[in-house]
């Protein structure tokens, strides 16, 4: 049975995801760890078919948008991937002890452009409502990788 609220983006869907790290380290709101996700991010459109949009990291959790093409690897093994790939890259390079990641990712699909706005500026805040910056274009550990159009 087809849900027809599902219908009109179940072949590209935009999703939303967060990540924390493990054991909620605060190790993630750092030029090093910020260049290492993007570069990832970025090859993966190439290299596994995920399009990584907007992102912000906060310092024990990042929030990013992304949209697989059709031929993209499956949601669950992207997320291991690119977790892997970075948990070597970050302990290599930032000299941060595993792991680096919880096992589990949140996600869920986004069902408009108003819904993919409304998200990204709630996300946009949160550094705001921690108290880390007095506004949001303050926070340097945000960007987007790739736009994404709904």
């Amino acid at each position: 049975m087809h849900l027809p609220h599902v219908l009109p983006f179940a072949k590209s869907p935009l999703y939303f995801f967060t990540a924390c790290t493990a054991g909620r380290a605060r190790i993630l709101a750092a030029p090093g760890p910020c260049r290492v996700l993007e570069e990832i991010w970025r090859l993966s459109a190439e290299r596994n078919g995920w399009f990584v949009g907007r992102f912000l990291l906060m310092p024990d959790h990042a929030h990013f948008f992304a949209m697989p093409s059709a031929e993209a690897r499956a949601r669950s093994k992207w997320c291991q991937l690119w977790k892997s790939v970075s948990s070597r890259r970050l302990s290599r390079d930032e000299k941060l002890a595993p792991p680096i990641w919880q096992a589990d990712t949140f996600d869920h699909i986004l069902r408009s452009a108003e819904t993919y706005a409304a998200k990204w500026d709630y996300v946009r805040l949160n550094p705001v409502r921690a108290g880390l910056v007095a506004t949001a274009d303050q926070w340097p550990w945000q960007g987007e990788v790739h736009s994404l159009a709904f």
